[in-house]
């Protein structure tokens, strides 16, 4: 199977020589599931798309530091390939960004979270009823970093994956699109690493902490959990 990678953002300079880019870090996660999966990657920021979609079999688009609310000509032409995508019953994965732009797509409402930013080891609460999770899991911990949430549920979704925080962690469309909030590619030391490096800046200090401190807890990101779940997503679709 072969998936296409649609990058809508990338690592910080300081960080992608160290930890590579979002797009590397998806296809370490998804090589890690030893399925049999090819990858071709897209800039989707800077304009670069597929000619076609026959390219690639499936799709993921990735996190961003881009609002998924605003109007740019690549999130307009992405959110137009999202229908086209699912019109063609091909399945597509969205990771954080990619969660919300296609909640956006679908009809949720998007915004800056009125809890503020979420960073650090997260918590999530599996829904019962999903045939691509073993069904004695029953929550799930992931690395997060975001400000804005996907405040309503699109009509065509189901809710997989919930917390206090982000009551909408996880959305399940049929079986063609799978999304999370947070981020199952993001290991604990790149996540320190960003935290640290935009501490202070973006990330006001006490949140920088206190994300810090979740990554020193003693408790790990499921990252290989949420890969897996990806996958048998994906291997529907074979």
């Amino acid at each position: 199977m072969k998936l296409g990678i649609l990058a809508a953002g990338i690592t910080p300079d300081e960080l992608i020589g160290e930890h590579g880019s979002y797009a590397d870090m998806i296809i370490k996660l998804l090589d890690n599931t030893q399925s049999d999966y090819s990858f071709e990657v897209f800039d989707v920021r800077i304009g670069h798309f597929p000619d076609d979609l026959t390219q690639c079999d499936a799709w993921v688009i990735s996190g961003s530091k881009f609002n998924a609310y605003d109007s740019d000509p690549w999130m307009l032409k992405l959110r137009e390939m999202v229908l086209e995508i699912h019109e063609a019953k091909q399945a597509l994965i969205g990771i954080c960004f990619g969660h919300q732009i296609i909640a956006s797509v679908f009809g949720a409402q998007l915004d800056k979270f009125s809890g503020g930013w979420g960073v650090g080891l997260h918590e999530y609460d599996i829904k019962p009823g999903f045939d691509f999770v073993p069904q004695d899991k029953t929550s799930f911990r992931l690395n997060a970093i975001h400000q804005d949430q996907v405040l309503s549920k699109p009509d065509n979704a189901e809710v997989f994956a919930s917390s206090a925080f982000c009551p909408f962690a996880g959305l399940v469309y049929g079986d063609l699109i799978f999304t999370v909030q947070a981020h199952p590619e993001f290991s604990a030391e790149f996540e320190k690493d960003l935290l640290v490096l935009r501490g202070g800046t973006t990330f006001p200090d006490d949140v920088t902490q206190q994300g810090l401190a979740s990554l020193d807890a003693g408790v790990v990101a499921e990252q290989s959990d949420v890969g897996n779940w990806i996958s048998s997503f994906l291997n529907k679709h074979k």
